[in-house]
């Protein structure tokens, strides 16, 4: 490896992102980061990067929604990135219509279950 190497102990840093994330994601970012560091290609390390900053940004729109269901405003949101209230707004819209999809997907999901186990009329 070249530059700075990091040590990074991966059972702390597990233990603390599951405080705060979907335990899926915790394990795509654990798997991202080990990849990235027994990487030994350019093309290696650049798909363990990539894997690593989805996950992350899966992370992050997470706590953005989290935040928001505990209170926060999109004023607060924006400031943590330095964006106006609008900014964070558009910055995140993806993310939470991605978020509204996916439980929607589920609800279905759900129901669609339950109606495979009925007796057929």
């Amino acid at each position: 490896m070249t530059g700075c190497q990091h040590i990074i102990d991966l059972r702390r840093l597990s233990s603390r992102l599951l405080l705060v994330a979907p335990r899926s994601t915790v394990k795509r970012i654990l798997a991202a980061l080990s990849a990235f560091d027994v990487a030994d290609r350019p093309m290696s390390r650049l798909d363990a990067a990539r894997r690593l900053r989805e996950a992350a940004e899966e992370l992050e729109a997470a706590q953005v929604e989290a935040a928001r269901k505990a209170g926060a405003t999109w004023l607060e949101i924006g400031a943590c990135y330095g964006l106006t209230k609008q900014g964070a707004q558009q910055r995140f819209r993806a993310a939470r219509k991605q978020a509204e999809a996916a439980a929607a997907t589920a609800v279905a999901s759900t129901a669609g279950r339950g109606k495979k186990d009925e007796p057929a009329a």
